[in-house]
Parts: structure tokens; C-alpha cells; sequence
């Protein structure tokens, strides 16, 4: 396709994505009490049990329930976001490849999910928990509304977003853009370079968030090998854990 066609074909699909997430969120909005009410149950375990959220500015309710319908707006959307999205990389796949894309989808929205509900009850009240109670020993802790969910989003759509770690090892190594035996052997630099990306998608900065992510980040990471060496295994052979993506070219 020509430049101007790649272009409006990324503007529908853009429009599509904008239009659904505004529709919901609208929608939603008028849920938005019920919503909050359910995000604040993991943090309201660790929180001093005569601790209200509060909220000190004029428009500090509507913007807080602007972003929660914005947000779960775009939790909704998710399949609609990723299906336009691999819709527009599309052409660029082999005919063979393209077999993966509905597969695709449905696993990144799985682990998108996933990540969320690893954050929701495991995360959230660790994390909430250890910074609630480096406050405790000296001051009043006054929850305001805004800053408490906005990290509560932060942390959903972080690890909704890092648990795609195990699709990009898997198809790195199916494709052989990374052979699978640099994976395999380069492991230490892997794990350093997970445990930055664990402190760097956790906005909190507590280390028990980080910790957390980054277990769960190697655990997913080591899964996701092990399938792709029975993928590669079962459709090429043995040998082809040692290809290079020219190898894979040529007998493509």
C-alpha cells in the first residue's frame, strides 16, 4: 500500500478505537460510584479503618470520575483495541504467520486481564500496605481520593501492560528474530533487564511492588520459553533452536 493508503488506514482504525472508548466511557460514567467503591475494597484492608477518602478541590469529583470512566473505558475496549491493532499490522505477515493473529489476540487480552487481577489482589494491598505504613509512624494519614486512584490505575494498567512480556519472548523466539538458545543462554542479562523494567512500570516506588512484578515477570518469561521451545521443537525440529531469522527465511 502506498504511504497516504498506510495512513488512512491507521486514521479508521484510530477512529474506531476513539469512538468505542468515548461511547463507553460515557456510559460508565454514570457507574463511576460503584466502580471507585470497588477498586478502594483492596486498599481499604490496609487503610486505618476511620479513614475516608477525601477530596479538597471543587471539581475533584468529576475529574475523578471522568478518569475512572475513561480508564475503565478503556479496560472494555481492550479487545477492540488490540484486534484494530494487529488488524493493522496484518499485511505485513505471511500468509502462514497471519494464522497466529486471532490466537494472538485472545492471549493478549487473557494476560492484559491477567495482570490486572494479579495487581488487584496481590498487588494493590502490598503495595498500599508497606506505604501506608512508612506515614503511619509520624503523621495522620488524610487519603485523598484523587492520588490514591491514580495509583490504583497506574499499577492496573502496569502490569496489564508488562504481562504481555510472554508474548514478545514467544514469538521473538517462534520467528527467530532472537534465536531461542540466546535467550537460553543470556539469561542473567534477561533477568537485570526485567528487574529494570519492574522498577520502572511500578509508579508507587515501594519495593515490594517491584519484588512482586519481578517475579512474576520472570515466572511468565520462563513459561513462555518452554512453549516456544515445544512450538519450535514440534514444527522444525531440534535443530532449529540454534536458527538465526535467515536461517528461518531460507526455509521458509
Amino acid at each position: 500500500m502506498p504511504l497516504m493508503d498506510h495512513l488512512g488506514e491507521l486514521r479508521r482504525r484510530l477512529t474506531i478505537v476513539i469512538v468505542s472508548v468515548v461511547i463507553t466511557a460515557v456510559i460508565i460514567y454514570f457507574a463511576t460510584p460503584t466502580l471507585i467503591d470497588i477498586m478502594m475494597d483492596p486498599i481499604r484492608r490496609v487503610m486505618p479503618s476511620d479513614a475516608d477518602l477525601m477530596i479538597f478541590t471543587t471539581l475533584g469529583g468529576f475529574t475523578i470520575r471522568f478518569k475512572v470512566a475513561v480508564f475503565f473505558g478503556v479496560i472494555v475496549c481492550t479487545p477492540i483495541i488490540i484486534w484494530e491493532a494487529m488488524g493493522f499490522f496484518l499485511p505485513a505477515l505471511k500468509p502462514k504467520e497471519r494464522k497466529w493473529v486471532v490466537p494472538t489476540v485472545g492471549a493478549m487480552v487473557a494476560l492484559f486481564f491477567f495482570g490486572m487481577v494479579f495487581s488487584y489482589f496481590i498487588i494493590q494491598p502490598a503495595a498500599f500496605g508497606w506505604l501506608l505504613d512508612q506515614t503511619a509512624e509520624f503523621a495522620t494519614i488524610m487519603p485523598d481520593a484523587e492520588d490514591f486512584l491514580n495509583i490504583f490505575m497506574l499499577l492496573e494498567l502496569g502490569f496489564g501492560i508488562a504481562f504481555q512480556l510472554p508474548l514478545v519472548i514467544f514469538y521473538l523466539s517462534i520467528l527467530h528474530l532472537v534465536p531461542y538458545k540466546s535467550f537460553r543462554e543470556q539469561w542473567r542479562y534477561v533477568y537485570v533487564g526485567l528487574l529494570i523494567l519492574s522498577a520502572t512500570v511500578t509508579p508507587d516506588a515501594s519495593p515490594v511492588t517491584m519484588v512482586l512484578m519481578f517475579a512474576a515477570l520472570i515466572s511468565l518469561y520462563e513459561v513462555a520459553l518452554a512453549i516456544a521451545r515445544l512450538v519450535i521443537t514440534a514444527r522444525e525440529g531440534k535443530e532449529a533452536l540454534y536458527w538465526s531469522r535467515e536461517d528461518y527465511a531460507e526455509r521458509s
